[in-house]
């Protein structure tokens, strides 16, 4: 297997495409990308199914083309970035994804069987690969780099801007839904002396927590976010509500409302899609996070109407592309120690994960919000916080 591929000369031998490959050299070229170009975003192919693969399945085609080492570039982020900018994707029609959509618009693919797949299929891979590939806290979202230089730093500047907007004291009671490793409520118990209760639908992530935070007024629980029903002076989600889905929305923001304490604040912590119509991406939801589904500013807006008032909206999502980097230097570091315990596909399969998703949040295709909510506003408004 080849880490890093190999260029491929702009003046080899053209490839035999039929009408696919024209099509897709037409499309390619909006986006000032060359098939077996020379620059670092050109798309070196190695087997021309992939241009069938991708007219006809979309994202899924492409990315299981490359999974099979049917082509490369140099630079996938770049690639992918001038892909979204140009707004390749809106010149596909691919039919073979219909059933996607429809399954995605009008089922409920997260329900409360199904909420425990991505944890099982994801989350469950290994804390010691995701120990070696994060920063050391294990915070798996979005760092905040405005003052940061490192990843270690710009996650816990991100942990710290939480901790600040909500506003926490020693002794308040936290929720941290979708609490992961247990970063943040580790940090707020550390930096800020509260008490805290976590949900994560990971056991793996759920005994890691147990055992690093065991010195804390922690509780960590393998628990649907749905059971709960108890009170909180403060309550935390970050980077969990991509899994909810949007015939859940609602249901989670009357959660939170129904434990948040009259006065208490919501920290909604999230990656957001520009289109409301627009579906979940077959491959992601196939190979990194099954049932995921982006929400728009209108979905979380409706989720939140009557329940909880808006009190402030910062997108930072620029700042993801920094930190996907960051874990995809770290995934390159690491991969030796690691090859012979994963499938031989599954190194270009995280390759192409973090490295297209960095180009899209570089493209401005996708986003990360902070909304921070409270159930019947804070009078004067809460202060703003960066």
């Amino acid at each position: 297997m080849t880490n890093t591929p190999s260029k491929v000369s702009a003046v080899m031998k053209p490839l035999k495409g039929g009408a696919s490959m024209a099509l897709a050299a037409q499309l390619l070229a909006k986006a000032d990308i060359q098939i077996n170009g020379d620059r670092p975003w050109d798309m070196q192919v190695h087997n021309t199914r992939v241009f069938d693969d991708a007219l006809a399945r979309g994202n899924l085609g492409l990315g299981e083309s490359y999974m099979d080492g049917d082509w490369d570039a140099e630079s996938l982020d770049l690639f992918f970035c001038k892909l979204l900018r140009a707004d390749i994707p809106q010149y596909l029609k691919p039919w073979k994804l219909v059933g996607n959509v429809v399954r995605a618009k009008l089922f409920n693919l997260q329900n409360r069987r199904r909420a425990w797949q991505v944890g099982e299929q994801h989350y469950d891979l290994g804390n010691r690969f995701y120990e070696a590939m994060l920063d050391n806290r294990l915070a798996y979202s979005c760092g905040y780099w405005k003052n940061a230089t490192t990843l270690n730093q710009a996650q816990e500047a991100k942990l710290d801007l939480v901790c600040r907007k909500l506003g926490l004291r020693p002794g308040m009671r936290v929720l941290d839904i979708g609490c992961g490793w247990g970063s943040f409520l580790g940090y707020a118990a550390e930096h800020y002396g509260i008490k805290g209760v976590g949900v994560t639908i990971s056991r793996e992530q759920q005994q890691y927590a147990l055992k690093r935070y065991r010195h804390l007024k922690l509780d960590i629980r393998l628990e649907d976010y749905r059971t709960l029903d108890e009170p909180f002076d403060r309550i935390a989600s970050i980077g969990m509500f991509e899994h909810v889905g949007r015939k859940n929305h609602r249901t989670f923001m009357a959660v939170a409302r129904r434990c948040l304490a009259p006065d208490g604040l919501c920290l909604l912590h999230t990656i957001g899609k520009n289109k409301r119509t627009s579906t979940p991406d077959p491959w992601v939801d196939k190979y990194i996070f099954p049932n995921g589904d982006l929400p728009s500013v209108g979905q979380v807006g409706d989720a939140a109407d009557g329940l909880m008032v808006i009190e402030d909206l910062h997108n930072f999502g620029s700042d993801y592309d920094k930190t996907l980097m960051a874990w995809y230097r770290n995934f390159e570091a690491i991969w030796p120690d690691f090859a012979d315990h994963y499938p031989p596909r599954f190194y270009r399969m995280w390759r192409y994960y973090l490295l297209s998703c960095a180009g899209a949040f570089r493209a401005r295709d996708i986003q990360l919000w902070q909304y921070l909510l409270s159930p019947q506003g804070v009078i004067g408004g809460a202060p703003r916080v960066s």
